[in-house]
């Protein structure tokens, strides 16, 4: 099993129940097991900022899926829960993003590992330092 780990964020509708929502779709899924997640952060927009402010979160999980396979069952679980790509950095339902997997590093047309913006971003280091300060610690090391 690989360890990876993931950033949760909502900002529309009931963004605590999504938050939850979501980490039980990925507890539920055949392939991935929650390890541990951190607590809900409030944070503003970040990229467009006039926007409402977002509940954030980092979750770490084990899995045998492979990383872009992994990558794609986090988008099955953003498109049940009803979120529609509207436009780059606007409010959202959910989002969850592969923020690292291992120590792997990869550039792809569909995924770079570990996530390119995640060293800095707060919103996903600060829970990301809850649950793994090792990995937070990693990300930045490389930039």
């Amino acid at each position: 099993m690989a360890r990876a780990w993931l950033s949760l964020g909502a900002n529309i509708g009931d963004p605590p129940a999504q938050l939850a929502e979501a980490m039980g779709l990925l507890a539920d899924h055949e392939h991935i097991e929650v390890v541990s997640q951190s607590a809900i952060i409030r944070t503003k927009a970040w990229g467009k900022t006039d926007q409402p402010d977002f509940a954030n979160m980092a979750a770490e999980i084990e899995t045998d899926l492979p990383p872009i396979d992994l990558l794609h069952a986090c988008l099955d679980i953003e498109r049940d829960m009803g979120r529609v790509r509207h436009e780059v950095w606007g409010p959202r339902l959910i989002d969850i993003d592969l923020i690292a997997y291992e120590r792997l590093e990869m550039d792809t047309a569909k995924l770079t590992l570990p996530h390119r913006f995640a060293h800095e971003r707060d919103f996903v280091l600060e829970p990301l330092r809850e649950i793994s300060p090792q990995t937070a610690e990693w990300l930045l090391s490389l930039h």
